[in-house]
C-alpha cells in the first residue's frame, strides 16, 4: 500500500538553489535578511547579494569551478550562507562538517569531499588547519583574522562575478553528513533539485507569512537548520536572528529582544521551556509559532509548552536524506495533533513495512517508514554500500524509523528501528518511556536503552537527570503505573547529563557502549 500525501501536488522551479535565492534577494533590497542575535549587526538583502557575488568572485579568481568543493566548518555565523551561495553561484559544492568534530574527524570529510579551500573560524583553526594540511587542501580562511590562515576578507575584496553558473537540477550542491548515531558520518549527496524540492514543499505544508521573524538557533551545519531555516527564510523574505549556540537565558532574551515570531527547536530545548520555572514571567509575547523536529517529542511536553506560552506548538519529522522534512503539521491549530509529526509534504509518498519481511502495512500498523520523492538524495558520496542498504533501485529511502498512519493521515514516529528493546519477545520503544519519565515532575531528562539480561534477552534501562530527589526504585515504581508490564523500566541510573548531538537526538550508542562496559560485554 502506497500512502499520498494529502497536500495538493506543487510545482517545482527548474532552478539551482543559487538562482532561486539570488532572486529572491534581489526583490525588497534594504529589508533585513540577518541578524546577529548577540550583537544586532544586521546585513541586508543588498549586502547579502553582493556579498555571496564578491565571495564568488574571489573563488572564481583562485580557480574554483564547475563541480570543485569546498568545506566550511563553522558554527552559525552571518557569513555561512554565503559561502554556501557563492560555490552554488560557481557550479560548486559546499561540504558542511559538524564544527565539533576532531582533527582526524575534519581530515577525513576535508579528503573525502575532495574539498579544495575551508573556511572556518578562529576557534576552530587549532584544529581545522593541521586537517586541512593533512588532507592537502589549497588554502584556508578564517572568518575574521588568525595567524596561518588568509582572512575572508580576502574573498569579499573582489568583483562581484557577472554571471551565475547554469547548472542541472542533479548537479550536487551540498554534502551535509548523517549524523552518525548510528556508525560512522557519511556525506549525503544533495543535488540543487533536492534542496529547491524540500524548500517548496516545506513552504506549501507549513505556510509562514512572509516577513516573519524566525530564530535560528539550531545549527546551519545541521540540514533542520540549513534547508528549514537558512535558506528557505532567505527565500521567503523572513529575517533570520542568528545565535552561534544554545544556551537558555539569551534564547529566550533573543525572542523578547528581536521581536521573534517563530522558533525552530529540538527536543531538549521544549523540555527546558516545559521546566523553566518563571516562563510566564518573561517577555515573549511576540512568539506566535514553535516548529519541533530532529528527535522525537511527546505530546505532553507539546502541549505544556502551548499552554505556558499561549503558542502554537507544532512537530514535524525529516532527516538528512530527504533535504530536511518528509512530515509536518499544519500551523492552524484546528488541524495540529499533538504527539504527531504531521502529515506527508507535498509531492511524496510513503510506505509502512514490516521491518523483517519487508511486507507493506495500512493504517495504524507499526512499521519501518520508506519515503519516496523529489527531495530524497542521490546516495552516500563514495560509499555505495551504504547507500544500496539504504535506496532502493526504484527510489526508496528506507529511513530506519518505526511510525504508524491514523485513519486521517497523521502520522506517529515510535523510535529508530535499530534502538527497539526486545524484552521478551517484545518490542519496547525507548522514546515512549522517556516521554512517560519527562512528564515526571521531578525529572530534568532522561534517555532509556536495552540493558542485556540472561532471562529477558535485554530490559529497558533509564539513565535519569533529576532536579530533586528520587530513589531508582521510586522512578521504577512511577513508570510502572503508567505502562504495560512488559514496557516496565527494570534498571535506572541517575547521571548529571544526557549526551546528545547538537540537533538534540540522544546519542543512545554512547550510553550503550556505556553500558556494555559496565556489564563486561
Amino acid at each position: 500500500m502506497i500512502h499520498q500525501s494529502q497536500l495538493p501536488l506543487v510545482d517545482i522551479p527548474d532552478l539551482g538553489i543559487h538562482q532561486l535565492l539570488l532572486g529572491a534577494l534581489g526583490t525588497g533590497p534594504e529589508r533585513p535578511s540577518m541578524i546577529d542575535a548577540h550583537s544586532g549587526k544586521t546585513v541586508t538583502n543588498r549586502e547579502l547579494h553582493d556579498q555571496i557575488l564578491r565571495v564568488a568572485g574571489g573563488l572564481a579568481a583562485r580557480g574554483f569551478g564547475r563541480g570543485d568543493a569546498l568545506a566550511l566548518i563553522a558554527p552559525n555565523c552571518l557569513e555561512y550562507p554565503v559561502v554556501v551561495i557563492a560555490a552554488a553561484a560557481l557550479g560548486g559544492r559546499a561540504a558542511l562538517p559538524n564544527p565539533l568534530g576532531t582533527v582526524d574527524d575534519f581530515a577525513s570529510q576535508i579528503d573525502r569531499t575532495k574539498a579544495r579551500f575551508v573556511v572556518t573560524v578562529p576557534g576552530l583553526l587549532d584544529k581545522v588547519g593541521p586537517a586541512a594540511k593533512r588532507a592537502g587542501c589549497a588554502e584556508v580562511f578564517v572568518i575574521g583574522s588568525a595567524d596561518g590562515a588568509t582572512p575572508f576578507a580576502a574573498l569579499l575584496d573582489h568583483q562581484p562575478i557577472g554571471s551565475v553558473a547554469e547548472v542541472h537540477a542533479n548537479d550536487l550542491v551540498a554534502l551535509p553528513f548523517s549524523s552518525g548515531t548510528s556508525g560512522r558520518p557519511k556525506a549525503v549527496m544533495l543535488s540543487h533539485r533536492n534542496l529547491v524540492a524540500q524548500m517548496v514543499q516545506f513552504a506549501a505544508g507549513m505556510p509562514v507569512a512572509d516577513g516573519t521573524r524566525i530564530l535560528a538557533v539550531l545549527p546551519f551545519f545541521h540540514i533542520y537548520g540549513l534547508v528549514l531555516i537558512l535558506l528557505t527564510s532567505l527565500w521567503r523574505g523572513r529575517p533570520i536572528v542568528v545565535m552561534q549556540k544554545f544556551e537558555l537565558d539569551g534564547f529566550l532574551d533573543a525572542i523578547a529582544r528581536h521581536r521573534v515570531e517563530l522558533a525552530p527547536v529540538v527536543p531538549p530545548i521544549m523540555v527546558a521551556l516545559a521546566k523553566h520555572p518563571k516562563l510566564e514571567q518573561l517577555d515573549l509575547g511576540s512568539l506566535k509559532y514553535i516548529m519541533a523536529g530532529a528527535a522525537p517529542l511527546s505530546a505532553a511536553i507539546e502541549e505544556q509548552v502551548a499552554r505556558r506560552l499561549k503558542v502554537v506548538v507544532v512537530q514535524g519529522y525529516g532527516m538528512t536524506e530527504v533535504s530536511g522534512a518528509s512530515h509536518l503539521n499544519q500551523l492552524a491549530p484546528e488541524t495540529i495533533r499533538s504527539g504527531s509529526v504531521g502529515v506527508l509534504v507535498p509531492n511524496m509518498e510513503l510506505r509502512i513495512v514490516d521491518p523483517t519481511s519487508e511486507r507493506a502495512l495500512g493504517v495504524d500498523a507499526r512499521g519501518e517508514l520508506w519515503v519516496r520523492g523529489p527531495n530524497v538524495f542521490a546516495g552516500y558520496l563514495d560509499d555505495s554500500e551504504a547507500t544500496s542498504q539504504t535506496l532502493t533501485p526504484d527510489g526508496w529511502l528506507k529511513t530506519g524509523d518505526i511510525g504508524y498512519v491514523d485513519s486521517d493521515g497523521y502520522y506517529y514516529i515510535v523510535d529508530r528501528l535499530k534502538e527497539l528493546i526486545k524484552y521478551k519477545a517484545h518490542q519496547v520503544a525507548p522514546a515512549d518511556l522517556e516521554a512517560v519519565l519527562l512528564a515526571h515532575p521531578h525529572i530534568a531528562d532522561a534517555a532509556v536503552i536495552p540493558s542485556a539480561d540472561p532471562e529477558a534477552g535485554e530490559v529497558p534501562k533509564a539513565f535519569v537527570v533529576l532536579k530533586a530527589p528520587l530513589t531508582a526504585q521510586e522512578i521504577m515504581d512511577y513508570v510502572a503505573t503508567k505502562v504495560a508490564a512488559f514496557e516496565r523500566v527494570r534498571r535506572v541510573e541517575i547521571v548529571d547529563s544526557i549526551p546528545k548531538s547538537p540537533s538534540g537526538k540522544i546519542l543512545r550508542r554512547v550510553l550503550v557502549e556505556r553500558e556494555r562496559s559496565r556489564l563486561g560485554g
